[in-house]
């Protein structure tokens, strides 16, 4: 579904992916974990094609298409999904209204109402949100643990292909980290073909959600892949693994 090819990127003139690659096959899970300031986050942004990222070289190929020349709201149209860290509150647009016109400009086409409000109470009632969070300006108010369910309705609503959660674990209890696992395991079920890309310092989620792969990135790299005994090897011990130099995705040597 994703492939990354020997990608380079540079924000203030500091490059933070290095010849970076990455292949995600349809249905597969993989998670991205790495010490502060090591280029997690800036994958899912350079992906969704934030401006404040330079890429210098590669590609980015998305169902064997390059999406380098796309917008943001093209790679959204075609299926690729980032649910934010920190998501933004907007003041004033309601979250029932911003997620119709989402849907419609998926889709292409005016969406039906009646279809649409079954579809968000549904989507609302498995997260286990309240009504009226449906009609609050968007984040407006909400505390940790809301603002990730409100993502994951997004992702319930829209129903992407290609699936970025950049850390949707932090500051959410567990009640509510339960009730995300679960509904990203019962999308997953719905959508078999769908491929998800986790950015994360901790195992919490991936105790509900299982991962196919775990990747270490390091010095604007991947340095070292897994299972998800790797991610528990790095909750119990960090990232001080047992070779002094290891060999990165590109074949390069990538200092401990």
């Amino acid at each position: 579904m994703l492939e990354i090819k020997d990608l380079t990127v540079k924000v203030e003139n500091k490059e933070v992916l290095n010849k970076f690659n990455l292949t995600i096959n349809d249905g597969e899970v993989h998670v991205i974990m790495g010490p502060n300031g090591v280029g997690k986050s800036t994958l899912t942004k350079v992906i969704m094609n934030d401006p404040n990222y330079e890429v210098i070289s590669g590609d980015i190929i998305y169902n064997k298409e390059s999406i380098l020349p796309l917008t943001t709201d093209e790679r959204a149209r075609k299926g690729i999904f980032l649910a934010m860290q920190n998501p933004l509150e907007i003041d004033g647009v309601t979250n029932a209204d911003f997620l119709r016109t989402a849907v419609s400009s998926k889709d292409g086409k005016n969406v039906n109402l009646y279809s649409f409000i079954k579809k968000i109470d549904k989507a609302k009632d498995s997260l286990k949100m309240p009504d009226e969070m449906v009609h609050r300006s968007i984040n407006k108010g909400f505390s940790g643990g809301e603002k990730k369910k409100n993502e994951i309705l997004q992702m319930l609503m829209l129903e992407p292909s290609f699936i970025m959660l950049d850390e949707i674990d932090s500051g959410v209890d567990v009640d509510a980290l339960k009730v995300v696992g679960d509904n990203i395991n019962d999308y997953k079920k719905e959508h078999p073909s769908s491929s998800y890309l986790i950015i994360t310092h901790y195992t919490h989620l991936l105790k509900y959600v299982k991962p196919d792969f775990v990747h270490v990135l390091k010095e604007g790299k991947i340095v070292k892949t897994g299972s998800y005994d790797l991610a528990r090897e790095i909750e119990n011990n960090g990232f001080n693994f047992e070779k002094v130099v290891i060999e990165a995705n590109d074949g390069s040597e990538v200092s401990e």
